[in-house]
């Protein structure tokens, strides 16, 4: 039996009583922090080998840069980018638990059959209208995720009355329309950076603790973004030191995931956070 700690993977049980960290594996040319550096197939499983080595209990891996103003590619060549490197690490690194990051039913559908066994939509089904059909089909968890517009114009002049109630409201809406369709496995992303401003992300962030109400489990990605960069005024090469900062925020808010891209450093942030919660006198 699942619980809201506990996500079925194909099989595989991924406990999330503790925060656990996701690694990002961007296979794109045009990714905001790491694009380009992961198109070969000996690159992309050495950097997967570093990430499990470092901790990761995820790999996440996405074939279409979701960045502001990025334009969507088509199917297949999303297909071709995301199924052959989900298929050669699953079988170098046959435990590896493998989230595909699509928006597209057909390759959600294609990541699964070749080894990938969590779907991560930054659209909430709102791209392709069959998406939560087929993840419902699939049987496998899904990660809901909150955007308002699409990559392509969701930086322009995005506007609430109130983003964390909005996102509460997102939240409750279309977790009644997965359950509806039998999903059981469901996780919360707030959608750091995605149709929102600097200002809203970190009254996101601080008020985040609110949807643990919810009871699902939270997915904080905020690894180099722009609220980071344009706060400190930093290029996302030099936005470490703000991501370990902020991780530390989510976590005390109720993250069990950590999206990121440096995993040793948000390993250790997840340690030192826990050395804090158990501590004693």
């Amino acid at each position: 039996m699942t619980t809201a700690s506990t996500l079925n993977c194909k099989g595989k049980l991924l406990s999330l009583d503790d925060p656990i960290v996701m690694g990002i594996l961007n296979v794109t040319p045009d990714s905001f922090f790491d694009g380009g550096q992961y198109q070969q197939v000996d690159n992309i499983l050495k950097q997967t080998e570093k990430m499990l080595l470092e901790g990761a209990e995820i790999i996440d891996v996405g074939g279409m840069s979701s960045r502001p103003g990025a334009a969507i590619i088509s199917e297949e060549e999303e297909l071709k980018r995301v199924v052959p490197i989900i298929e050669k690490i699953s079988e170098k690194f046959s435990e590896t638990i493998i989230s595909i990051d699509t928006v597209r039913a057909k390759v959600a559908r294609e990541a699964i059959r070749a080894g990938a066994a969590i779907v991560n939509d930054i659209s909430a089904g709102k791209i392709d209208e069959n998406l939560y059909k087929t993840v419902a089909e699939l049987g496998v968890p899904y990660i809901l995720m909150h955007m308002q517009g699409k990559p392509e114009n969701m930086q322009n002049q995005p506007q609430y009355t109130d983003v964390v109630l909005e996102v509460m409201d997102f939240f409750i809406a279309e977790i009644a329309k997965l359950r509806a369709l039998g999903i059981k496995d469901i996780v919360l992303d707030p959608g750091f950076g995605f149709g929102k401003t600097v200002d809203h992300n970190f009254w996101l962030l601080k008020k985040m603790h609110v949807f643990k109400t919810l009871e699902l489990p939270i997915l904080a990605g905020i690894s180099r973004k722009s609220m980071i960069c344009k706060t400190l005024n930093v290029h996302p090469i030099n936005a470490l030191n703000g991501t370990t900062a902020l991780h530390v925020v989510a976590l005390q808010q109720g993250a069990k995931i950590l999206r990121a891209h440096d995993v040793k450093e948000a390993v250790e942030v997840i340690k030192l956070h826990r050395k804090i919660e158990t501590a004693h006198g």
